[in-house]
C-alpha cells in the first residue's frame, strides 16, 4: 500500500534499477513514465531502470521463457502450444509463443469464469486471433495435437512436489517430437517432467527461464553482456 512512497525513496537514493515481483508487477505500472510493448501485452512489469524521463519498465519473463526454445531446430509456425493455466505466468508465455511465430496458442483453465475474461483481455492486441481458451475437460483432445505442452500453474511446486497438473495417461497422447516445459524450478525435475521423461519426451524446467530473465535484467542495468553460465552455476548451487 506504500508502493508509491517506496518508489519515490528509490529515486531519492539514486538507485539505477530494481526487480519487481508479486504482488507489485501490475501495481507499479502507473508509477512508471514508460513501459515496453512486451510489458503492456503481458500486463506486468518485473524489471525497472532509470532513464532521463523517469523510471522505465519491461517484462523479461518473455525472453527468459524463450531462451531455451530458440536454440532448438524447430519450425515454430507449425507448433500450436498448449498452456496449462491462465494466470499471470500464462500471459508471459502467450506473448512469448506469439513472438516465436506459433500459428495458434491454446490456453486451458479450470475456471470458466476466469477463462472468458482472460481471452477478452487480449481483444485490442494482435494476439487476440491467435488465442483460444479451453476448459480442462477439452485437454485430452488438445494434447495429441501439440508439440509444446507448458505448465504455467503452481501445481507440483515444492513443498507439493508429488503433484502433477496432468497424469501419465494424458502425456501418453503427446507426439514423440513434443516438448514438456514446466515453469517451476523447485523441485528439479517436477513430477510433470518426470512423467514426460518416462515417455521419452524432451523436457525443459523453469530454471532456464529464471536464470535468463535475470540475466536480461542485469544486462539492462549494466548496459553490457553478462556471464549467463556463471549465473546459472550460482543458481544450481542453490538447489
Amino acid at each position: 500500500e506504500n508502493l508509491a512512497t517506496a518508489i519515490a525513496g528509490l529515486s531519492a537514493i539514486d538507485l539505477q534499477g530494481f526487480s519487481v515481483t508479486i504482488p507489485h508487477k501490475l501495481a507499479i505500472i502507473p508509477l512508471l513514465s514508460q513501459i515496453t510493448e512486451k510489458a503492456r501485452l503481458v500486463g506486468a512489469v518485473n524489471t525497472v531502470w532509470r532513464t532521463e524521463t523517469g523510471w522505465q519498465g519491461t517484462n523479461t519473463d518473455v525472453d527468459g521463457f524463450l531462451a531455451p526454445l530458440k536454440s532448438l531446430d524447430k519450425d515454430w509456425s507449425r507448433v500450436n502450444p498448449v498452456i496449462l493455466g491462465n494466470g499471470g505466468a500464462a500471459r508471459a508465455v502467450v506473448v512469448a509463443c506469439a513472438q516465436l511465430g506459433c500459428g495458434e496458442i491454446h490456453v486451458v483453465g479450470r475456471n470458466q469464469k476466469k477463462l472468458d475474461p482472460f481471452k477478452e483481455s487480449w481483444a485490442n492486441t494482435s494476439l487476440y486471433d491467435l488465442l483460444e481458451v479451453h476448459s480442462w475437460d477439452e485437454l485430452e483432445g488438445l494434447v495429441s495435437t501439440t508439440e509444446l505442452l507448458i505448465n504455467s500453474t503452481p501445481i507440483g511446486m515444492s513443498p507439493q512436489g508429488e503433484q502433477s497438473p496432468v497424469e501419465l495417461e494424458l502425456l501418453d497422447l503427446l507426439p514423440p517430437s513434443a516438448i514438456a516445459y514446466d515453469l517451476i524450478y523447485n523441485p528439479r525435475p517436477t513430477k510433470f517432467l518426470r512423467l514426460a521423461q518416462t515417455r521419452g519426451i524432451r523436457i525443459i524446467d523453469g530454471l532456464e527461464m529464471l536464470v535468463n530473465q535475470g540475466a536480461i535484467a542485469l544486462e539492462i542495468w549494466l548496459g553490457q553482456p553478462v556471464p549467463v553460465s556463471v549465473m546459472r552455476e550460482a543458481l544450481l548451487k542453490q538447489f
